[in-house]
């Protein structure tokens, strides 16, 4: 049975982060008001809840904004033809701003690595974004678990290379995001490997993804809702990709970010989120993205170490 309710834990902590987030920050976009479409407005669940809104940070009541740091990670978050922040999370950014009744400004930092430094220097009161929640993680910052993930291993359209897990990757050319568990759980591969993988490490998703593309790199080790998507929807130039479904690896949950300190907004915004799963608004939007069977039923915060170990 495939068990899609896991997901990799993700290594976006520590020093290291800190030095790569410095450089992300000046790659960031600006900051863009995140509205809800029409078939997200319509949603049973996504109106204004005023004992939520009440219930928010006084300086967030104040300014009216709820400003939220996001990365690239179709389709949870990436931007469309038009240019616009579209995705899982432009969708629940929106219904939020709609239940607490603010507007909601969404930032691509422009690397998952700059997403933790943000939240601790409060350059962005939340992440929204496809961060993998894990026990470490959970020490710097709490983590809002939203929704389930795996890990698989993505290849060319027809895997000509026959991998079929991570010991096909020894002598191979893989591409990973920078400063994530997926690079991490790489090495750890390479590390029993007579012939060491070839690691590439690449600050941005849609570049790894490119890499693979292009044949810079034979694979990615990648999370399992972009892979399905990427493999749905084929973008880019090059040859298509393809993710691999018998692989699963790791597990646990996608999480927004608060810093410790702001109780208040963690608080809030859990309410919010159990408000539009409990309404079913939420796995509508899950299922408009194809990726329904990652839906949660309860939000819980920092919840890493309930999910299996392997």
């Amino acid at each position: 049975m495939m068990r899609i309710q896991k997901i990799l834990k993700a290594g976006v902590a520590g020093a290291m982060v800190t030095l790569i987030a410095a450089s992300a920050y000046a790659a960031g976009g600006a900051a863009e008001k995140m509205t809800a479409d029409a078939d997200v407005a319509k949603l049973s669940g996504v109106v204004l809840t005023q004992k939520l809104a009440d219930g928010l940070p006084p300086s967030i009541k104040s300014s009216g904004v709820l400003k939220v740091a996001t990365d690239l990670t179709p389709p949870i978050s990436f931007h469309g033809e038009d240019g616009k922040l579209i995705g899982i999370d432009a969708d629940i950014a929106a219904a939020l701003g709609v239940i607490l009744g603010v507007d909601v400004e969404m930032t691509d930092v422009g690397a998952g690595a700059a997403i933790v430094p943000s939240i601790l220097a409060k350059r962005f009161d939340i992440s929204i974004s496809g961060i993998n929640d894990d026990p470490e993680l959970e020490k710097q910052v709490d983590v809002i678990d939203y929704m389930y993930d795996a890990t698989t291993i993505m290849t060319i359209k027809g895997n000509p290379l026959a991998i079929k897990g991570l010991e096909d990757l020894c002598g191979k050319k893989v591409a990973v995001p920078v400063g994530t568990f997926q690079a991490k759980m790489v090495e750890a591969a390479s590390a029993k490997c007579a012939t060491p993988v070839k690691i590439m490490s690449i600050p941005k998703m849609p570049d790894v993804l490119q890499a693979v593309r292009t044949g810079r790199a034979d694979a990615t080790v990648n999370g399992y809702a972009t892979s399905v998507y990427t493999t749905e929807h084929q973008t880019g130039n090059g040859k298509g990709l393809q993710a691999l479904p018998d692989i699963r690896l790791a597990v646990g949950y996608l999480g927004m970010l608060t810093a410790k300190d702001n109780p208040q907004l963690r608080d809030s915004v859990v309410a919010a989120l159990q408000q539009i799963v409990d309404s079913g608004a939420y796995e509508t939007i899950m299922k408009k993205w194809s990726l329904g069977p990652l839906a949660v039923k309860t939000v819980k915060v920092n919840d890493a170490a309930s999910m299996p170990a392997d």
